[in-house]
């Protein structure tokens, strides 16, 4: 019985007697790096919740980026609505007046 090919361009073959995908006598270094890669992105993606920290996909220096865009963000966001709610308020208070 043969091998089906999974990824050629690393190697991968899959034996469908036993269902284990396996090298082809190659090395499996290039996908463990990006499969560090993506843990590192997916680790990132968590801690972005706290606001703090550098990332690997960051330029250096900018740990605290997230923190004050998320607070300039909502500082506008609070103005927006706050000015509709008092310009609702004002119109309703010209229109019975």
């Amino acid at each position: 019985m043969g091998y089906v090919v999974v990824l050629p361009e690393f190697g991968l073959v899959a034996d469908p007697v036993i269902g284990v995908v396996t090298t082809a006598g190659e090395s499996l270094a290039p996908v463990l790096d990006k499969v560090a890669v993506l843990e590192a992105s997916a680790d990132d993606l968590v801690n972005m919740l706290s606001g703090e920290g550098n990332y690997v996909a960051s330029f250096p220096g900018r740990e605290k980026t997230l923190v004050i865009g998320g607070s300039i963000n909502a500082f506008w966001y609070g103005l927006a609505v706050g000015l509709l709610v008092a310009g609702v308020i004002a119109f309703q208070l010209v229109k019975v007046g």
